[in-house]
């Protein structure tokens, strides 16, 4: 992509895929870190040993997660997340390097308190989104408003592109969801997995909540364009360092992020729109927030404004984002 006004189709990732799903995200942006003409690969299709070994090994962990009540489930993988994954991950550290290099001057007691609620939320996440269709029935009710969801549903009479623009902050899947049971279906990227009988068991998840799921790679990549074409509606990541991005101001400090949510609104005159789903204090239900679409002016300033909006959102919910990603690099 240029920010010049010209758009090609993004170059993607060598194969980067992951063994588990991400601890905070059912999306994936189609830019990711790395850039090269490799497209994206495909699982292996054949099945080896160390495969099943695997899904052996999760398998058990996650069906015994998955037994319990709903609500028992999701704090037990945010004690889990907090207390034994964190420790041993370098969570920690790296939510306080951030912190440090974005608010300096915290009070340690709030320092203390982010780095100890973020891996929690990161853990109800996963667990949440791993709960497919019982998720899906639990946060079905939950609040949706803002300005942006009476724009959401002009464009979609009017047939209209449409992209969601969001984060990773509270369980941004749960705004799939509670936008899905307004007739506004969402479709958005992934990442595939490395064990393609976890793969198998995770896309089985993805179709509860994306509609349609577009693995990331080029095929999914031209699958995702014809169905903006046709008028559909697709969530993007913006708060992942990439690369290839610019240097843009997110919480106070220049990041490296991508112009795609913005060009690809350009190129489709989508409407393109911030919004949030953020965890409440029981820690199982969320509100939805849908804010003012984002005018139409050029990538860069586009992108800003996106920035802009997410920085709020987690200056207001601090505990809520995932402090563990490296978003601010040299």
């Amino acid at each position: 992509m240029t920010s010049g006004g010209g758009w090609k189709t993004p170059e993607l990732a060598p194969d980067r895929h992951r063994k588990l799903p991400s601890a905070h995200s059912i999306l994936a942006d189609p830019m990711t870190e790395g850039q090269t003409d490799t497209a994206a690969q495909q699982p292996p299709a054949r099945i080896r040993p160390r495969h099943r070994a695997e899904a052996l090994g999760l398998g058990l962990i996650i069906n015994a997660l998955l037994r319990l009540p709903y609500a028992r489930r999701v704090a037990l993988m945010g004690w889990i997340s907090k207390l034994l994954i964190a420790p041993v991950t370098g969570y920690r550290r790296r939510i306080r390097e951030n912190l440090d290099h974005v608010f300096p001057d915290m009070p340690a007691a709030q320092r203390a308190r982010i780095i100890r609620r973020v891996p929690d939320n990161m853990g109800r996440a996963l667990i949440e989104q791993l709960s497919g269709a019982e998720f899906a029935h639990h946060v079905r009710d939950m609040p949706l408003h803002g300005p942006g969801l009476a724009e959401m549903h002009k464009a979609r009479e009017a047939g209209r592109p449409i992209i969601l623009v969001t984060g990773h902050l509270g369980n941004h899947a749960a705004g799939i969801v509670a936008l899905r049971n307004q007739g506004l279906d969402c479709g958005g990227f992934y990442m595939p997995l490395s064990n393609p009988i976890v793969n198998r068991l995770y896309e089985e998840k993805l179709q509860v909540l994306l509609n349609p799921p577009f693995p990331r790679g080029r095929e999914g990549m031209g699958a995702m364009l014809r169905f903006l074409r046709r008028g559909g509606i697709v969530g993007m990541l913006i708060d992942q360092h990439m690369d290839h991005g610019v240097p843009l101001d997110f919480l106070g400090r220049p990041a490296r992020t991508a112009l795609s949510a913005a060009e690809l609104a350009l190129k489709f005159d989508a409407l393109l729109v911030p919004g949030y789903a953020i965890r409440q204090a029981d820690g199982l239900s969320f509100v939805s927030i849908i804010e003012t679409p984002i005018p139409h002016t050029d990538p860069e300033t586009m992108t800003q404004a996106l920035n802009d909006s997410l920085s709020a959102q987690v200056r207001a919910h601090m505990d809520q984002w995932l402090w563990t990603h490296r978003r601010w690099k040299p």
